[in-house]
């Protein structure tokens, strides 16, 4: 697949910020990804940390435009999951041989979270090259990511973690940073 563009790189190159989301009122989120969507932010991915994320997903996914996934994947149970309510991508804070082989199954666009090189070689092992720095300042910043870059020229990035609408530019001038997951967009809600 050396040069083939891959489905999670489409949607890296969609938005060079992804607001990262975190909805406790489900009553707002279609509104939400109506501003965000006519914001030029299409790519939304809404976080697994309240009880109405999956339902979340479901109504923004009703927006024209709108490109829904789940974050905070954390197990091949809540991978399902979010692929049942209608998830179109799956971002992780990290990544076990478990989860990576689920999402490999499923056939979906999936961006790992990694920190380290052995995170990084464990996701190359399972056949990918597209990861989530994160947590990315706490991480070592973009420093880190330059000393990761050398011996992982392959692989491409979406820094999440400690972004700010100050530093995004910063790490998206980086050759191999496609886009950044931005949770200052908007507080939660």
């Amino acid at each position: 697949m050396t040069g083939q563009i891959r489905p999670i790189e489409q949607l890296m190159r969609r938005a060079r910020v992804i607001p990262v989301l975190v909805i406790d009122d489900l009553a707002r989120a279609k509104r939400l990804a109506e501003a965000l969507v006519s914001s030029g932010y299409p790519v939304l991915e809404v976080t697994l940390r309240t009880a109405c994320a999956l339902e979340a997903i479901a109504e923004m996914k009703q927006v024209a435009g709108a490109i829904v996934g789940a974050g905070t994947v954390t197990n091949p149970d809540a991978l399902a999951a979010a692929i049942d309510a209608g998830a179109e991508f799956i971002v992780s804070p990290g990544l076990t041989d478990r989860l990576g082989q689920a999402a490999i199954a499923a056939d979906i666009p999936f961006l790992p979270g990694v920190a380290t090189a052995g995170d990084i070689m464990r996701g190359l092992d399972l056949g990918l090259n597209h990861f989530k720095f994160f947590p990315a300042e706490a991480a070592g910043g973009i420093a880190a990511l330059k000393a990761l870059s050398g011996p992982f020229g392959q692989c491409l990035f979406c820094p999440t973690g400690g972004i700010s609408e100050a530093t995004a530019p910063q790490w998206l001038a980086m050759d191999n940073v496609l886009c950044v997951g931005g949770s200052w967009l908007v507080p939660s809600l």
